[in-house]
């Protein structure tokens, strides 16, 4: 095996490791809060603070990637996601959890909004030739989505530890964010055989930016809107409303949730196929508005059944812009650009969805109707018209040719 070749395997396996803890963490992270007594819009605050907090330091990283090898920013990530578990698996206050919640790692959504990502982006980009990297990609988010799918069969595991020790919920679910830190270990180990001088080529850029900074800019500002929108639809905030929709069991949510990763893995694999005969830009607008129809008739849905067949619908449409976009964003900009690039239009996903949780959670307080994901789906659509109609002509060199 070639040494470009065993680092992305590398990578490939660290982000399965971590997508198996957020995907246990984003369930059991609700009801382990209204375990402590807190109620849904509580909820919603520390939801929100998680996005703030992996935004803000994703942006600093990705501003100042350049200056350091990327594999001792890895190792810092996955050390401070260490801290995190452990932080939810010693404290029980409410400011305690809220402070760790801004400055960790903790995931409440189904998709990676973390530090890691503009890091292993700019890596991924830089390892693998131009016409295998939408591929390579494709790859990064099939082995995350299947590995989350496989966490969220694990938020059963509380139910379990219960039944056969004795424990309390909380003291079982606060065993899982212990696993969490765990899983942080093992995904620093993975880290750690990375080559120790892997780095952009250019060292010291003028600016983070240059000549794609309009790009750049412009996609940051559209994909803030399509944050913002999938804030109100998070894993978590998804599970609270099915919690309070239909009475769903911890076990049966991860069920839905493992299940609905798995369309979200295999669509992966079609993007790549769809992205090569009709472009990066048309495979992510036509893709994603009908998962957002999905998500405006959720609300509507008069039975579980129904609301499960929405949610498979939407799962198997909705990520096939991920690859490809992650791919998109790296094919328009310089090399040495890439680790910023990945960085600011990442960080909208933390920073613009950041207040969507709390609008979420004081709409659930106030009603189970479902009015966030109405209110998601219809700023989603408007995203997708705004991106095909801003860079539907912008073309990445391997389209071109």
């Amino acid at each position: 095996m070639d040494t470009k070749s065993n680092n992305v395997n590398r990578l490939l396996i660290a982000k399965g490791l971590r997508a198996f803890g957020d995907g246990y963490v984003s369930l059991l992270l609700p009801l382990y809060l209204l375990g402590l007594g807190f109620g849904p819009l509580q909820v919603g605050i520390i939801a929100t603070t998680t996005l703030v907090g992996s935004g803000l330091l994703t942006l600093l990283v990705g501003l100042h990637a350049w200056r350091y090898h990327y594999r001792s920013l890895l190792l810092a990530a996955a050390a401070l996601m260490a801290f995190t578990g452990l932080g939810f698996a010693l404290l029980t206050d409410f400011w305690p959890l809220l402070l760790v919640a801004l400055v960790g790692t903790l995931n409440p959504s189904s998709g990676d909004v973390s530090v890691f990502l503009p890091l292993e982006h700019a890596v991924l980009a830089r390892v693998v030739a131009d016409r295998q990297r939408t591929a390579t990609f494709a790859r990064y988010s099939l082995v995350g989505s299947l590995l989350a799918a496989a966490g969220s069969l694990a938020a059963a595991l509380p139910a379990t530890i219960v039944n056969l020790s004795g424990l309390s919920s909380t003291h079982a679910i606060q065993a899982m964010f212990a696993l969490y830190a765990l899983i942080a270990c093992a995904a620093g180990l993975v880290y750690r055989g990375l080559p120790k001088a892997l780095a952009t080529e250019e060292r010291q850029p003028l600016a983070p930016l240059q000549q794609s900074k309009n790009k750049v800019y412009t996609l940051a500002a559209l994909f803030s809107l399509d944050a913002f929108a999938g804030g109100f639809v998070v894993q978590s905030m998804v599970a609270l409303w099915l919690y309070q929709r239909f009475d769903l069991s911890p076990a049966a949510a991860g069920a839905i949730f493992f299940w609905t990763g798995v369309l979200s893995a295999a669509s992966y694999l079609v993007a790549v196929r769809v992205a090569g005969r009709f472009g990066l830009v048309n495979t992510m607008v036509f893709t994603h508005i009908p998962s957002s129809v999905c998500l405006i008739l959720l609300p509507f849905a008069p039975n579980l059944s129904y609301a499960i067949a929405l949610l498979f619908v939407r799962s198997a449409l909705s990520q096939m812009d991920v690859p490809t976009r992650s791919s998109y964003v790296m094919a328009i900009v310089t090399p040495a650009e890439r680790p910023a690039a990945a960085s600011i239009t990442s960080v909208p996903r933390s920073l613009a969805s950041a207040l969507s949780p709390f609008l979420a959670g004081w709409m659930l307080s106030l009603s189970s109707f479902g009015w966030p994901l109405l209110v998601a789906g219809g700023a989603k659509i408007v995203y997708d018209l705004l991106l095909l109609a801003l860079f539907r002509k912008i073309r990445p060199p391997e389209e071109e040719k």
